[in-house]
């Protein structure tokens, strides 16, 4: 093989490692997002009790999965928002299999949006914050 084949190989490996370097360092600054205060952590335990009155927004979502971890930032600024008038809450579907097989949750991350124990909304992968805060505002 001549040595005009081996340039495009070359350069097609280094934008590879360029894309993946990108991704590493995307993921690991999201990972370093801190939790915030207004966000309620719900369980198989406490999900009937919380979700049967007032408004909620609940985030189903899993530690190992990279949407998920994009969608903490969005979740943290909707709790900033609107933690005094919505209940913001996050469901661990691996350790609490029971209240995510009564949601019938089958991806991940996936955001419902509850009044008085009915569902009004769901969001199933990463939306725009906008689209959750215009599904917020039509329940206040």
């Amino acid at each position: 093989m001549n040595f005009y084949f081996w340039i495009p190989i070359g350069i097609l490996a280094g934008l590879l490692a360029a894309a993946l370097y990108k991704r590493y360092k995307l993921l690991k600054n999201i990972a370093d997002t801190p939790e915030n205060e207004n966000v309620q952590i719900l369980t198989d335990d406490s999900f009937d009790d919380v979700t049967s009155t007032g408004i909620l927004l609940i985030d189903f979502w899993a530690p190992w999965c990279a949407p998920c971890k994009i969608l903490t930032p969005i979740i943290n600024e909707l709790a900033e928002e609107y933690g005094d008038k919505v209940k913001i809450c996050k469901l661990n579907v691996d350790e609490n299999r029971k209240a995510a097989g009564e949601m019938k949750i089958r991806n991940i991350p996936t955001i419902i949006i509850m009044q008085d124990g009915v569902i009004v909304g769901h969001f199933v992968g990463i939306k725009p914050k906008s689209i959750y805060t215009k599904a917020i505002k039509g329940l206040l």
